[in-house]
């Protein structure tokens, strides 16, 4: 079953990407985008890359449906569907998904924000019009495609629980959960959150001194008349 499988990373370039998740730096994106490659490249598996230059939608639900079925009609049988804001995410999840193919018709990989870092799905079970109705990019997601599933009997196998990188405070728990990463995504990430931390405080300095100047430059008592 595994031959019939095909890995698709659907992401955008660093520069791209980082329009929309400005608290990450292109630098930080770009190699996210270089170790989510290598981890797929370790499957063996054959794999695509869909980013700005070849989704075709216009919006979230619909690019990643076309995907998914430009996919398929290369004649897989199983699709796996990951990103690159995932830094937990490893090769065996993905071999992990692909065998549990054999025997289940869905497979996810739940994010702790209510959404997923990883799908596995059968054609059999793709249905591009049910995909463009869910709940794209919202914390309902998961709950909401297990409960289609459910109700439509579509057998459903869970991977772990792992964190993407969705809003500024997911990068401390990235750095501090006991799952691995890189030493050069560590060093970036880190790095990171200095310059947000520094931002922070001279921002809050500068708040605090104008607070001051204005209770101490009360003004004119006629203006206060």
């Amino acid at each position: 079953m595994i031959r019939n499988t095909a890995i698709l990373i659907f992401a955008n370039s660093a520069e791209k990407d980082a329009e929309r998740k400005s608290f990450l730096s292109t630098e930080v994106i770009a190699e996210l985008n270089k170790v989510t490659l290598k981890k797929v490249q370790k499957t063996g598996l054959p794999y695509f890359h869909y980013s700005e230059k070849n989704q075709e939608g216009a919006d979230f639900g619909e690019r990643f449906s076309n995907a998914i079925a430009a996919v398929f009609s290369n004649g897989f049988e199983n699709v796996i569907t990951i990103g690159n804001d995932t830094p937990h995410l490893k090769t065996r999840h993905i071999i992990e998904s692909a065998q549990q193919l054999a025997q289940n018709n869905l497979v996810l990989g739940p994010s702790k924000d209510g959404g997923f870092y990883l799908m596995g799905i059968k054609k059999a079970h793709f249905n591009k019009n049910t995909f463009l109705k869910l709940p794209w990019q919202t914390n309902r997601l998961n709950s909401y495609i297990s409960k289609i599933s459910s109700a439509k009997n579509i057998s459903i196998a869970y991977l772990e629980l792992l964190n993407d990188i969705d809003a500024k405070e997911d990068i401390s728990k990235i750095i501090e959960s006991r799952y691995k990463i890189t030493a050069q995504l560590l060093v970036l990430l880190k790095r990171l959150v200095a310059v947000h931390q520094s931002l922070f405080y001279h921002l809050e300095n500068s708040l605090c001194y104008f607070t001051n100047e204005l209770h101490y430059n009360k003004g004119s008592p006629y203006l206060l008349a």
